[in-house]
């Protein structure tokens, strides 16, 4: 593993040794397991799904929740688990990400005690995998404007209507999907194989192509009530699971942006060039310097972040500052580090144009630049812009 940039700030002086140990855990285990394969993965565009019981045995998988086989860490330390997956790549965080922050999420706070006893146990080991069915194909940004429906069938529910960009969707042995009622927006949960419930991979993706990303579709899906989430009601249930995805995003963008900053140094000190290694000249060393502050802000950020999550006081808005601020400048310094590299930034060799690719997604979902901005915006002035 090369050096790591943060060491300049000391910021492993701010954690405690059990996240010293969590983060130096999932670091080894993408170094190990990660890193030799993760070239291939990404040109072939495979999913590590393989992998999932190694992360279920490594206790990642709904890590941060509490009971059913979960490990009940801490916010902190989920983030920084997050940071390193994704100094991996932004699929394997994406992956760990869906699985635990949507799906796992979504059935241990809105749903029955039924539902968490027969998923969350397998969800937690990697036994089964799930996923989360919001974003529509014509509805992302605007939730409220979703045109799947669920109605009444007797005792029952028919479910009809499109998903799209749902990573894990075609892998997944559940999905959580969300539909309108006449009584507001509810949630469902779809097994795998349900009749009339089908998906497809979106396919020559340039980004997030070391992750499954799929459409799903529901023709009169007939499903039990008992397949309903109880406790969820209207929009907050969606929106708060992806409170939860977003804060792992705080973290993990900053992986990436460590990762393409640290193969950038090692091979900026080699590098010669006019008789000198590119490190020493003085354009290598302001672009080297600007990244690595903005870095360590958005670490800083996120660990603040993450101590008010664990505290119970973290708000939406400022979940979105975290995640407007560390994707914005994760895929800066990705695209930066670039440069450096020169031609042989091209090639998978190096992480840097893997990991912007990458961001390119991380920028878009959970949340583009634009809608936090806004939630930012009316945080601050208390007026409403979306319309």
């Amino acid at each position: 593993m090369p050096s790591d940039v943060t060491a300049l700030i000391d910021f492993d002086s701010l954690l405690s040794p059990q996240e010293r140990l969590i983060q130096q855990t999932v670091r080894r285990f993408v170094a190990e397991r990660v890193r030799p394969r993760i070239a291939d993965w990404y040109e072939q565009g495979v999913s590590p799904q393989e992998l999932a019981s190694e992360l279920g045995q490594l206790g990642l998988l709904g890590m941060h929740l509490q009971g059913y086989g979960c490990a009940g860490t801490s916010a902190v330390e989920y983030g920084l688990a997050c940071l390193e997956l994704e100094a991996g790549d932004s699929g394997l965080r994406s992956f760990v990400s869906v699985q635990g922050s949507l799906s796992m999420y979504s059935i241990w706070k809105y749903g029955s005690e039924e539902q968490k006893q027969e998923w969350l146990p397998r969800l937690a080991t990697g036994e089964r995998l799930g996923c989360f069915g919001l974003t529509e194909p014509d509805f992302g940004s605007n939730p409220a404007g979703m045109r799947t429906r669920a109605v009444r069938a007797g005792e029952d529910w028919m479910l009809s209507g499109s998903k799209m960009w749902i990573t894990n969707g075609s892998i997944a042995d559940i999905a959580t999907v969300w539909a309108r009622t006449e009584d507001g927006i509810a949630g469902f949960l779809v097994p795998k194989g349900t009749p009339g419930f089908t998906s497809r991979d979106v396919g020559h993706k340039l980004s997030l192509r070391a992750s499954t990303t799929s459409e799903l579709a529901f023709d009169e899906v007939r499903l039990p009530d008992s397949a309903r989430l109880p406790l969820a009601r209207g929009l907050s249930g969606p929106l708060g699971c992806l409170n939860e995805a977003r804060f792992g995003i705080i973290f993990g963008a900053l992986g990436a942006a460590r990762d393409c900053l640290d193969s950038t140094l090692d091979y900026a000190g080699s590098r010669v060039q006019f008789d000198k290694p590119i490190a020493g000249f003085q354009l290598t060393q302001a672009k080297l310097a600007d990244m690595s502050v903005e870095l360590y802000k958005g670490l800083l950020l996120a660990l603040h972040l993450g101590r008010l999550k664990d505290a119970g006081t973290i708000r939406p808005e400022q979940i979105s500052v975290g995640k407007l601020n560390n994707v914005r400048e994760a895929i800066a310094i990705a695209r930066t580090c670039r440069t450096i590299l020169g031609g042989s930034g091209i090639t998978l060799e190096y992480p840097a144009l893997r990991h912007a690719n990458n961001l390119e997604s991380v920028l878009t979902y959970e949340g583009t630049v634009e809608v936090h901005q806004l939630a930012i915006g009316q945080a601050l002035t208390g007026l409403s812009a979306y319309r």
